[in-house]
């Protein structure tokens, strides 16, 4: 992860240059958190990490910090109709599944979804997809009341 991370800071220092934009203490802090956040993170979550280290940090200042990762093409910002926008860091293509009672969310690929995407596009109308976000909800098995049945979200 670490190679992953250089490589993203080197990309955000690089941005920043060219924008002409200035770093700062608590940007820089937030960046960080940000960077090496493995999961879908909230403003609320990434505020409450970034102020452990800077009690000064704002929520503003958060919310203009992953602003501009997105436009630098380092965050993608993601809805998944919980109300607020989590984030993720920029990453090899994958889809997602997400329980709609627990917020669960979790990350997968599958070669034949994707062969399947293509075939749909092609038949439907000639397309070439260059990009694409699948997202499937339901419910994961403890929300659906399977005996047994576990949610990483949820303690036992």
């Amino acid at each position: 992860m670490e190679t992953t991370y250089e490589a993203l800071k080197g990309k955000w220092k690089d941005y920043l240059q060219s924008n002409g934009l200035n770093t700062t203490q608590q940007r820089e802090v937030i960046v960080e958190q940000f960077l090496r956040s493995e999961e879908h993170i909230s403003t609320d979550d990434l505020l409450e990490r970034s102020r452990q280290l800077n009690p000064k940090i704002g929520y503003a200042t958060v919310y203009r910090t992953l602003k501009l990762l997105v436009e630098a093409g380092l965050a993608h910002q993601r809805d998944f109709g919980e109300g607020q926008s989590r984030f993720e860091v920029v990453s090899e293509h994958h889809d997602h599944l997400i329980c709609t009672k627990c917020g669960l969310v979790l990350e997968f690929e599958d070669e034949a979804i994707e062969a399947l995407q293509d075939e749909v596009a092609k038949r439907l109308g000639g397309f070439k997809i260059v990009q694409h976000r699948l997202e499937l909800y339901g419910l994961c098995p403890r929300e659906q009341g399977v005996p047994g049945g576990s949610c990483p979200n949820q303690p036992s």
